[in-house]
């Protein structure tokens, strides 16, 4: 850990002078890509230069490299097809990471409207946004673009608006009014939806339905809505670097633009935004706990020079106590672990992980690396 930190602050040190004063001087602007946008740039700034990539849109039509789809329909009033559905979720957790979900209960209307309400805080007034801009982690309501600036990585072509819905919500006053009310709607729905993935989680690892629940994996959810403008130079940068989350799921509402991709057998492939689906994927943690069974894979969003590109990524992860400063402590499970299939992973607190993952910033490593055993 510490000669982890040690390596990033050379990194940055080595980071040109011009460079740091450009990343300090769009932070302290506080109005995000956006503002760049709104200022209409047509060349984008060196800090956003990721170097040479490989952003071919891969096309492949064959069904065994496409996301797995699963129909959630009757899982409740039909045994024998939820049993299927677990076999479904169970195989995607162990082959891909990520499957998409539909009809799971939330109206489309209610994505929709999340959409917009996620856009209509974007594009407010920048005098108005730039007012809730803020790398406060202990404000419940914040708006930044990139979560480390500073970690020497390059910056990503984004800006987030996030709330905490768990454990400790945020006040409906806390939300611009603008996006007031769905923002409360949307919140609770997807925090049910989490509860019901959890449960099909659980006894996809032969587990007790309430297992996970009650491991406490659903007692934290944030959630981000991050808006992607077009990007003048597409080819020059990412939405979102290559990373894996740090959470023990991701529920994740796209709009029509496209641009996911995720790394399956070597290969990037696009996960194509389906009109009323979900897409769900397994976070670094819930890969811990499972002793690698259920697999956190890498995933990344492409630049558009189209847009912008709206979604709304619910975190599930649990968090440090803000009193004690202390974190329940994750390690494999006893019940999927065996002489035979020995931990691969240490013991380790929640708190020691997110402070390891929010220090190397999204650097397209593996946040699981220090913690084998």
């Amino acid at each position: 850990m510490v000669e982890k930190k040690s390596n990033q602050l050379e990194e940055f040190t080595n980071f040109s002078s011009e460079k740091v004063v450009e990343a300090k001087a769009f932070d302290d602007s506080k109005e995000g890509v956006r503002g760049l946008v709104e200022s209409g740039v047509s060349k984008i700034p060196r800090i956003f230069h990721t170097g040479k990539l490989d952003i071919n849109e891969n096309s492949v039509r064959d069904v065994k490299l496409s996301v797995p789809i699963i129909d959630l329909k009757d899982i409740y009033n039909n045994p024998a097809r939820r049993v299927e559905v677990i076999g479904e979720i169970q195989s995607a957790c162990q082959e891909w990471g990520f499957f998409q979900v539909i009809n799971h209960g939330i109206p489309v209307i209610v994505l929709d409207e999340m959409i917009e309400g996620v856009r209509r805080f974007h594009e407010q007034d920048p005098d108005v946004r730039k007012e809730f801009y803020t790398r406060d982690s202990n404000k419940n309501v914040t708006y930044f673009s990139n979560l480390s600036p500073f970690s020497g990585q390059p910056t990503n072509w984004r800006d987030s608006f996030g709330f905490g819905v768990a454990p400790d919500p945020f006040k409906p006053e806390e939300i611009p009014l603008l996006c007031r009310d769905i923002v409360i709607e949307y919140s609770q729905k997807i925090n049910d939806l989490g509860f019901t993935i959890f449960e099909l989680l659980s006894e996809g690892l032969g587990l007790n339905p309430s297992y996970l629940k009650e491991f406490n994996c659903a007692e934290g959810h944030y959630i981000l809505g991050h808006y992607y403008p077009p990007c003048p130079e597409p080819k020059l940068t990412l939405g979102a670097s290559s990373h894996t989350d740090a959470d023990f799921i991701t529920l994740l509402l796209q709009d029509h633009i496209g641009g996911l991709q995720v790394l399956h057998e070597d290969k990037w492939l696009n996960v194509p935004p389906v009109h009323g689906a979900l897409v769900v994927n397994i976070g670094d943690l819930l890969q811990l706990i499972t002793n690698g069974r259920f697999v956190s894979v890498y995933h990344r969003v492409l630049a558009k020079d189209i847009g912008p590109r709206i979604s709304v990524a619910s975190f599930f992860v649990n968090s440090p106590d803000p009193i004690k400063g202390e974190s329940k402590v994750y390690g494999p499970l006893k019940e999927l672990t065996s002489k035979e299939n020995p931990p691969i992973y240490k013991d380790i607190t929640i708190k020691e992980f997110l402070n390891h993952y929010y220090a190397k910033g999204l650097d397209g490593n593996s946040s699981l690396e220090p913690f084998k055993l």
